[in-house]
């Protein structure tokens, strides 16, 4: 490993796969992130090092590092990146895809959402292999040359594509789009072009920068610099923009607008990958169509004239947020079993199917979920070991490392960086769903990338379109607001308001005379106090304070985040964390054919004191330890709402949503991987992914046989299904116990992929 003065250089994100690293690296200046001379140093002779080491690094990885690598350097825009994320995906795959004799293109020679993507018969005289090679490099050079032309670091980050074409030994100066003569380079060339087409007709508004064309906010912004009052709010419903000094994104970058914009309102509108028109509802406001993908519902809402249970469940929700922000003082005596021992294993089947129920998920008044945790690691056999630490350390942590911010990949591309943290891990085999032969690296990057990045595109678009549609209020907004109107507990004690804040004993309570805060002239009695992380006011130096947790008036309320950033530019419901973290850890589960981490366990360690960025801590080293994919990602919820940026309201559907984007994400790209025919539309058969060995077919054709392969074509099983009893489907159950994954059924002459779930 390189020395710790290059630890922001682009050859140590290269080297140091280790999640630790990538966090680290992060958490460092972003004004000063490398001598140009040094980087060009190292960066060369990694390259050179992963050319000449067989079965080292692929060339996808290289892309998928400097990609990550440019997005840390832009601004912080989740639905805009993983978007980046996935056509880059794309160039990378069906470069390969070309050169490859089982696999097919996704966009190139296919006509998708009614743009005819053309490619002409193609074929080349050099080795297959170089031309491949060549042919990804060049379309991934050409899509991110492009999309990040225009970033704050678009220095940095043209010369890092620059350097990699260089290393690799392909000339950035050619730029034919010619493949006719079989140049595998002008096929890469004319690949990305294709690519960034497409992506000017998507709906993505990328010629304007990705502004929104009709959406504008309900409520006047909430300034920051002065306490609420009951005018800032129209409607508490609804989402508020926030106003300024300085706004600093989740990247570092600086913001000149004072008053950020809501973040892609319209996202719904933009082309998918896996999402359906039947996943799709056209919605109207004010004489405008919004497209929102698997609709949840209406979130709580809160009436402000009459009482309700809904205005209970709202209360519920956003008190909730406050009193968890009490739980943010290491000094409180708490101490928290952080190990998969003690946290995770939430079957998602057990997530309440109403918000009057969310109170049986969550605790109120000591934080966290229903988490069983686990008895012992699978893979060692053992039980997992024991962690002790401050429950303050664990949510202070978590609230950061989720965040993903300062300097961040966002959280799409924060999953890329677990997945290739996954791919490098010594136990790990490179089989797909765990089954068949392993697959050399660049096959495995290429067909990872591509699932988890048409995951990711698709869980914001579906986020972002009910963001944009429900345009739900954020903690800060709706915290600030019921507490301005009063409480609504007692009608028998002063400022009663059948749309303030419930009074709880200890976390949420009036001002008497003589309270510390009923100010000089007793112009605080009656208003509310919370008690809950007392905020940026007590922080001098984030190097030796800790703000801790106190009474404070409810007006000065802040969400554990940055003074400079609060929260992010975009409603709240439903949470995008959520609904990208289920998303990915589904095609994590599905394409490495275990739900569990390599040895049982993931972990990334943050060390005393030198972890968080705008207060002290953690007051010890805290690692934080997933035996899951899908422990990882409901880690990833619960951080949100001790950071104050999410209510369990936000939470939950997010990811009830993400589950089914990732295994839909996951099922639709198999055909691509086979050019069986697995498409035929005459027949149909489900449950799929199926449940209990059992599956049947709906056809209106007889069929004679049923065989089952495994991915690599090995028979499994020949059968001859029986017709039910109404004579309508015809129903297999399997022998024999299939081990969970993804297997070919084959129904007389048409395959069809299945997923089997035990």
């Amino acid at each position: 490993m390189y020395g710790e003065n290059h630890m922001r250089s682009i050859s140590t994100l290269f080297i140091c796969f280790l999640f630790s690293t990538f966090l680290i690296a992060q958490k460092k200046n972003k004004t000063k992130r490398y001598d140009n001379s040094t980087f060009n140093h190292n960066h060369s002779s990694f390259i050179q090092g992963v050319k000449d080491t067989p079965g080292n690094y692929s060339v996808a990885r290289l892309w998928n590092e400097v990609l990550l690598e440019a997005i840390r350097n832009d601004f912080a825009r989740p639905t805009v990146h993983a978007r980046n994320l996935f056509h880059t995906a794309v160039a990378l795959y069906d470069s390969w895809a070309l050169y490859d004799d089982n696999a097919k293109p996704y966009l190139i020679g296919n006509t998708l959402n009614g743009i005819n993507n053309v490619l002409n018969p193609f074929s080349t005289t050099e080795d297959k292999k170089e031309a491949q090679l060549a042919t990804l490099s060049y379309a991934a050079y050409r899509v991110l040359s492009e999309r990040f032309k225009n970033s704050p670091g678009a220095e940095e980050s043209l010369q890092e594509f620059d350097l990699l074409m260089d290393e690799l030994g392909y000339d950035i100066n050619f730029s034919s789009v010619d493949y006719s003569s079989g140049s595998p380079e002008a096929l890469g060339n004319y690949i990305a072009q294709t690519i960034l087409d497409y992506g000017k007709e998507d709906q993505s508004n990328e010629a304007s920068l990705y502004n929104n064309r009709y959406y504008i906010p309900v409520n006047p912004p909430l300034r920051l610099t002065v306490e609420s009052t009951d005018t800032e709010i129209v409607d508490p419903n609804r989402w508020q923009p926030l106003s300024f000094r300085t706004f600093i994104d989740q990247s570092g970058n600086e913001i000149t607008a004072s008053i950020p914009a809501f973040l892609g309102a319209e996202w719904g509108s933009v082309f998918p990958f896996s999402l359906s028109q039947e996943d799709k509802t056209v919605l109207e406001r004010e004489q405008t169509a919004y497209d929102v993908y698997l609709d949840p519902g209406a979130p709580p809402q809160l009436d402000v004239t009459e009482a309700s249970n809904l205005n209970e469940i709202y209360k519920w929700n956003f008190s909730l947020v406050s009193i968890w922000s009490s739980q943010l003082d290491p000094k409180d005596g708490v101490m928290w079993d952080i190990s998969p021992r003690s946290i995770g294993n939430i079957d998602i089947a057990s997530i309440p199917e109403s918000f009057a129920d969310y109170d049986q998920f969550y605790n109120l008044l000591e934080g966290g979920d229903i988490s069983k945790g686990h008895e012992m690691n699978p893979i060692t056999g053992n039980p997992y070991d024991i962690q002790m630490v401050p429950r303050a350390d664990y949510a202070r942590v978590l609230a950061e490392f989720w965040a993903d911010g300062p300097d961040s990949e966002t959280p799409p591309g924060h999953w890329f960086t677990i997945l290739n943290y996954v791919s490098d891990h010594p136990l790990f085999k490179k089989k797909f769903n765990g089954n068949g032969e392993v697959l050399d690296s660049l096959e495995w990057d290429v067909k990872s990338y591509f699932i988890l990045g048409g995951a990711m595109h698709d869980a914001a678009i579906a986020a972002w379109s009910i963001k944009g549609w429900y345009d739900y209020v954020r903690p800060i907004s709706a915290i600030r607001y019921m507490a301005e109107l009063g409480q609504s507990t007692n009608e028998g004690l002063p400022n009663f308001h059948v749309g303030g804040i419930p009074l709880i004993d200890g976390f949420i309570e009036q001002i008497k005379e003589g309270d510390p805060l009923s100010g000089i002239d007793n112009e605080n009695v009656g208003k509310i106090k919370l008690y809950a992380w007392k905020g940026h006011d007590f922080i001098t130096s984030a190097e030796t304070d800790v703000a801790g947790v106190g009474w404070i008036l409810a007006s000065k309320w802040w969400p554990y985040q940055r003074p400079s950033f609060v929260t992010p530019p975009f409603a709240g419901y439903v949470s995008g964390h959520s609904t990208f973290s289920r998303a990915a850890a589904e095609v994590m589960t599905l394409i490495t054919g275990d739900e569990f981490f390599p040895g049982g366990m993931g972990e990334f360690v943050a060390k005393k004191d030198e972890f968080l960025v705008f207060e002290k801590g953690p007051s010890m080293d805290v690692t934080l330890q997933w035996a899951t994919y899908r422990d990882a990602s409901d880690q990833t919820s619960l951080s949100r709402v001790w950071g104050g940026i999410h209510p369990p309201a936000d939470d939950l559907p997010g990811r009830i949503i993400g589950e089914k984007i990732g295994v839909d994400a996951y099922n639709f790209a198999l055909p691509y991987f086979s050019k069986e025919s697995v498409s035929d539309a005459s027949i149909n058969i489900f449950p799929n992914p199926v449940i209990n060995q059992e599956v049947f077919i709906k056809t209106s054709e007889v069929i004679n046989v049923v065989e089952i392969f495994d991915l690599n074509g090995r028979f499994i099983k020949k059968t001859i299904p029986e017709k039910d009893a109404f004579n309508e489907k015809y129903r297999i159950e399997f022998s024999q116990n299939l081990r969970s994954g993804v297997y070919i059924l084959k129904v007389d002459n048409v395959s069809k992929l299945i997923i089997i779930k035990n």
